[in-house]
């Protein structure tokens, strides 16, 4: 075993006793419940667009596109479009490092509004953003997306829009099949289910009705997806515990 097969083998134990420490994961609960008050996860930013999502989620997707190499990613949800700017640039560093030269992200959003459309626009990196504008779970964008993965071979899903049980369970059945094998569909913000009821005050998701049960539901009829539970040990401080689900 060489020097670096080594390491990363003392990296998957030290992993492992990690998430199965209770102390350390009940601080984790307490540091999480505690940072949503603070609204921890909006203060980041990618080349300058706001991302609202935690740096140890940017960390895992960042070790899983390298990983997989995708020559598609397709994000629900676009916001501010910090998301788009973050995995293109990803795209465009694996480009660089010899992966897929043509690969590039696709956004979907209901409602993307207009300064964060035309900052998308002008971004050196849009060159690898496909903006579709209308529902995730809409057939018509679902054909658009399914036709545009015709012509890919590694696709990568990301979920991260409405966070009710329903959208996201149709996103699951709409999309999952479009990931590759190997590869992963991440369901972001199944922390709801964690979370203190007035978390989710003013919003349309709640405990019971969130991404984590979508997943839950999704994942007893389709078990060619399972929990990267290594990837829940390894972050512990993540907006999307159990949401790393890979397709075998």
């Amino acid at each position: 075993m060489d020097h670096l097969e080594k390491f990363k083998s003392e990296c998957a134990a030290e992993i492992v006793s990690q998430g199965n420490d209770e102390k350390m994961l009940q601080l984790t609960s307490e540091w999480v419940d505690k940072s949503f008050a603070h609204k921890y996860s909006y203060h980041f930013s990618w080349l300058g667009r706001p991302i609202i999502q935690y740096p140890q989620d940017m960390v895992a997707m960042q070790e899983i596109i390298a990983s997989v190499q995708p020559d598609l990613i397709i994000e629900t949800g676009i916001a501010h479009g910090g998301g788009l700017i973050f995995y293109a640039s990803l795209l465009e560093l694996n480009a660089i490092c010899g992966g897929p030269a043509n690969a590039k992200v696709v956004g979907i959003d209901i409602e993307l509004r207009d300064h964060n459309r035309r900052a998308l626009e002008e971004h050196p990196l849009f060159k690898r953003i496909e903006v579709l504008d209308g529902s995730s779970i809409a057939p018509e964008i679902v054909k658009k997306v399914t036709d545009i993965s015709h012509s890919s071979s590694r696709i990568m899903v990301c979920l991260d829009s409405n966070h009710t049980h329903q959208h996201v369970l149709k996103e699951l059945e709409a999309y999952g099949p479009l990931v590759s094998h190997g590869s992963y569909c991440v369901v972001f913000d199944t922390i709801v289910e964690y979370m203190r009821d007035e978390a989710s005050a003013n919003r349309p998701w709640e405990k019971g009705d969130n991404p984590m049960t979508a997943v839950q539901e999704f994942l007893r009829t389709h078990d060619e997806f399972t929990i990267d539970t290594a990837m829940d040990s390894k972050l512990l401080i993540s907006v999307a515990p159990r949401g790393y689900l890979r397709k075998k």
